[in-house]
């Protein structure tokens, strides 16, 4: 996928954090692609309808779960200063403001490292090892990316005076019913004299230079390092505590199955979902029976399961296809195709099949189809 798409999907997702399926993924704007590059208008208009359909089941279950429906009517006196006080706090470019604060430099970033900054980059578009590319200084690699790609500067900055504005009116656009959505929520949780006052101390310097900012604030970097920094011993609370709260959580009463029913149990649920008792039955036996031989099987319990996840499904008898056998470079040079959705066909597997290949030079084993 060209740059610009991968800018303007990233911007979609940013500005629509609400569902992770509500803007077009990469692999449904490129199913909107003709071979030429030019959208396809069928798909591009079945990628948008499936968009809108996502977000209106996210809407639904919103709904739902905070029984919007049955909220009382909203007292219009009480949702016109509503109205004046979102007007106050939510003033022309706030979540611009907001955005260029927590996602500005972030941006900046991500265009440097899709323009070949990156060891990973430069190791895809030349051949060069990972291994040999930590060896060279940031003035040799930026040497070599400069060859590879003279002109990087000045199309990141057309990308961004292409794409900016576009965002720029994007926010614009969600600021009003941002707006609408705050002020009846505003109007429900506070009486019409709060909302006189706010509207006042608004009205004055002070307050004007608070509603102006407030936004834009929560998005700070000092902010977000103080918040990050606080994580730590939010963390260390839970595993310090794990002990007593593992005590309790096996003190909570165990779900049943139907190894646990009794007949007449058995035989009220096989009414209840209108099936035999014997499928049930049946059904039950076949778990045990499972169960059984799985407990023949284990000989290390949780460590048993631990291993065979981190072979990552493959058989572990062969230690090359272990990733943690592999080098860091190998392994992150896979992980990174995969979760680029293979952009060009077979990359991520080739890529795992060499790391495969490395294992077993270091680890001194054949190959079993050797």
């Amino acid at each position: 996928m060209s740059t610009w798409k991968s800018l303007a999907l990233a911007g979609a997702a940013v500005i629509v954090p609400v569902h992770a399926g509500a803007a077009p993924t990469p692999t449904q704007v490129e199913a909107a692609e003709a071979p030429d590059g030019a959208m396809n208008d069928a798909a591009l208009a079945e990628a948008k309808a499936k968009m809108q359909k996502e977000i209106d089941e996210a809407i639904a279950l919103v709904e739902k779960i905070f029984e919007v429906d049955k909220l009382p009517p909203v007292d219009p006196a009480r949702l016109a200063l509503a109205r004046q006080t979102t007007a106050a706090l939510i003033p022309a470019g706030s979540l611009e403001k907001m955005l260029d604060n927590m996602y500005g430099k972030i941006f900046k970033a991500v265009m440097e490292q899709a323009g070949g900054m990156s060891d990973l980059m430069l190791s895809i578009k030349t051949g060069v090892d990972d291994e040999t590319l930590a060896g060279l200084d940031a003035d040799t690699k930026s040497k070599a990316v400069e060859i590879l790609d003279p002109n990087r500067k000045a199309r990141e900055e057309q990308v961004m005076e292409v794409v900016k504005p576009l965002i720029s009116e994007v926010l614009r656009d969600l600021e009003a019913p941002m707006r609408d959505g705050m002020a009846h929520a505003y109007s429900r949780k506070f009486t019409a004299a709060h909302l006189g006052d706010m509207n006042s101390f608004f009205a004055t310097p002070a307050g004007s230079a608070f509603a102006g900012e407030w936004m834009a604030l929560q998005a700070d970097p000092e902010v977000m390092i103080a918040m990050i920094k606080a994580v730590p011993p939010l963390i260390e609370k839970f595993i310090d505590r794990a002990p007593e709260l593992e005590g309790k959580f096996k003190a909570l009463p165990k779900e049943r199955g139907l190894a646990d029913l009794s007949e007449t149990e058995l035989s009220s649920l096989a009414k209840l979902m209108k099936v035999d008792v014997a499928t049930l039955k049946e059904h039950r036996d076949m778990w045990m029976g499972s169960g059984e031989a799985n407990d023949a099987g284990e000989s290390g319990g949780e460590a048993d399961w631990e291993s065979a996840s981190d072979a990552d499904s493959y058989d572990v008898a062969d230690p090359a296809l272990d990733r943690s056998n592999w080098t860091a470079a190998d392994r992150e040079r896979v992980e990174t195709l995969e979760a680029a959705a293979d952009e060009a066909s077979g990359t991520a597997f080739d890529a795992e099949m060499e790391a495969v290949a490395n294992a077993r030079k270091r680890l001194k084993i054949a190959d079993p189809s050797d």
